[in-house]
């Protein structure tokens, strides 16, 4: 190697400092030795070597120079042979990144990833590279944990874990890319002392020699690696190579960078639309909530039966829990539920409602819980349901009781997890609603009949409230009345100064069936009919509540309902109807009618 030949006729010229080569040559049976370095490219890159096993040789001095020369033009031609299959592979490598270049420029985003595994795969055809893995940062894990997300497997993918984090098998090579290093290994002992789980790694993947690239893009941080590996022997990676492997690690880079882009922009761009379509609903459903809106805001009241109400609504509004509100038809559970959202965190949404009892059973379940596109016959697009539109908000959910069983389970699902699915779609989505429940049945006597889910009406019952009739707040009845009155003189542009005593005695005897918003109606009626500034109410001639309770249900439902149609002129439904009176459905009151044989003699009813 220093460029000196060795001309030795016998074993004993062998020097005294060399005696490992004494005992080869003489194992070997060499009785005689020359040796001639040769170079090529100005270094020694070959030897001729010529030996005599029979006897010993002495080779005279005069032939080194014309082995040298006959070596020489051996040493010349294999060097242009090797130079030239260097420049051919050269050549070859080069194509190859030409076309892996110009391939990632246009490709679709979707095509990234094979289009990556596809020139993984020429590379390593190639360069006879036992494998080639790319990993990534997992934005949605903690830390940097680089995931492996591609890779080409010559002889097949070796069984791995099915999310494999190179920070597990291989912590210091993985710490060294994080930094902005390339990581070099010709043979696994390169590896140093403190690299020991990496070792490991490497001798179970049979790894022999691998070459590790970060993945960045211009001054940006790492957030990848590019790695190929040989896996039958050892190799150096010479400079060439790693520049090539640099420039492909660069383009794999700069598609992913674009690809991660493309895909925050569509992710941005369905969110905008998300958005914009729940504003749009939310409009819709502003406007709709508006003209259902009774027409005075505040809760009226003063009786204690009220305040308690009141005292209760307040406790419970500043917290996410769920609230169920009971009461009779007309006591205002809607307006209770208002306040409760107005006083919550979440008033800066819309509380959004749903009466469960309006809605058809076919319907409730897509009004609820929305749907996609081609979920049932008719559903054209897709629609995001009421718990969507709430979300951040408040779902007033009244006449739960009404609410068919089949979907009382997926409410139940909702109330214990937080998610849903939409009708036609698998996937889950997830919400933050709170519940506010409404029903003027008696839910535990449903629920004892099998009507109404026991564990629902547990969930639900978590915070119940209890709305008193009118009749057991009488005394909130002068105030509910004026209330009522000045909304209406704006309405109608009437100027009403005064109110008989004994008409406002005769509002406060009454039992009230149909609660405050019978006391409404009662009101509005009165008010069309006034004509001076004195008010004449007409309350309605009915049987005392003892006379009541002598007779039974059917009787008093009889008298009840008669009572309202003469009051509404037998006008079944629209605006102040009896149905709208009552809270009941225009078929669900003809039906009761035909039951307990109420006719109105000589006329037809208004539909």
């Amino acid at each position: 190697m220093q460029g000196k030949h060795l001309n030795l006729s016998r074993l004993e010229d062998i020097p005294e400092e060399a005696p490992r080569d004494r005992q080869s040559f003489a194992a070997m049976g060499i009785k005689s030795t020359l040796t001639i370095p040769l170079s090529y490219g100005g270094r020694i890159s070959s030897v001729i070597l010529i030996q005599h096993m029979r006897r010993h040789q002495t080779w005279p001095e005069e032939y080194i120079p014309r082995l040298r020369l006959l070596g020489d033009i051996f040493v010349g031609a294999l060097g242009r042979k090797e130079d030239r299959s260097k420049l051919e592979g050269r050549l070859r490598f080069e194509t190859l990144l030409s076309e892996i270049s110009g391939l990632f420029v246009n490709l679709p985003v979707d095509k990234i990833g094979s289009g990556i595994e596809d020139a993984q795969r020429r590379i390593c055809e190639l360069f006879d590279l036992g494998r080639s893995t790319l990993w990534q940062i997992c934005g949605g894990e903690p830390g940097s944990r680089l995931l492996l997300t591609y890779g080409y497997f010559p002889s097949g993918r070796p069984e791995l874990p099915e999310r494999m984090y190179a920070n597990d098998f291989f912590p210091w090579v993985s710490q060294k890319v994080l930094d902005g290093e390339t990581v070099i290994l010709s043979k696994l002992t390169d590896l140093p002392p403190e690299a020991g789980r990496d070792l490991e790694s490497f001798r179970a993947f049979n790894t022999r020699s691998t070459v590790v690239v970060p993945l960045s893009v211009g001054e940006g941080p790492v957030f990848g690696m590019l790695a190929f590996g040989v896996t039958r022997d050892e190799r150096g990676w010479s400079e060439t190579a790693l520049m090539g492997i640099k420039l492909v690690a660069q383009v794999f880079a700069n598609a992913l960078a674009r690809k991660q882009m493309e895909e925050q922009l569509r992710a941005h761009l369905h969110e905008i639309e998300g958005f914009k379509q729940r504003l749009e609903q939310e409009n819709i459903y502003l406007h709709e909530e508006i003209k259902q809106l009774i027409e005075y805001k505040d809760i009226i009241g003063q009786s204690a039966a009220i305040k308690k109400v009141l005292s209760q609504a307040e406790q419970v509004a500043r917290t996410d829990s769920t609230v169920l509100l009971l009461g009779e038809t007309g006591t205002g559970k809607e307006l209770l539920a208002r306040a409760i959202h107005g006083l919550s965190a979440r008033k800066n949404r819309p509380l959004v409602t749903v009466n469960c009892a309006s809605l058809p059973p076919t319907l409730i379940e897509s009004e609820l819980f929305g749907r996609e596109k081609g979920a049932y016959t008719g559903a054209l697009t897709r629609m995001a349901g009421r718990f969507e539109l709430a979300d951040g908000s408040t779902l007033f959910l009244d006449e739960i009781g009404e609410l068919p069983l089949e979907l009382q389970s997926k409410l139940l699902r909702f109330l214990e997890e937080g998610s849903f699915e939409r009708l036609g779609s698998t996937k889950s989505q997830h919400v933050d609603v709170r519940i506010i429940a409404a029903t003027n049945r008696d839910i535990e006597q449903d629920v004892a009949d099998g009507k109404f889910r026991r564990d629902l009406f547990y969930r639900l019952n978590v915070f119940p409230i209890v709305i008193p009739p009118l009749r057991e707040r009488l005394e909130d009845i002068p105030l509910l009345v004026w209330a009522v009155v000045k909304e209406f003189q704006k309405k109608m542009g009437k100027d009403v100064e005064s109110i008989p005593k004994k008409a406002m005695q005769d509002l406060q005897s009454y039992s009230w069936p149909g609660n405050v918003r019978e006391l409404r109606n009662l009101i509005e009626h009165a008010m069309i009919l006034s004509r001076g500034k004195t008010l004449d109410i007409s309350v309605p001639k009915r049987a005392s509540a003892e006379a009541y309770a002598a007779g039974n249900l059917n009787d008093m439902e009889r008298v009840h309902m008669t009572a309202v149609l003469e009051k509404t002129r037998w006008r079944i439904s629209g605006p102040g109807g009896a149905a709208e009176v009552l809270g009941l459905k225009r078929t669900t009151l003809l039906s009761k009618m035909k039951k307990l044989g109420i006719k109105r003699s000589g006329k037809a009813l208004s539909k």
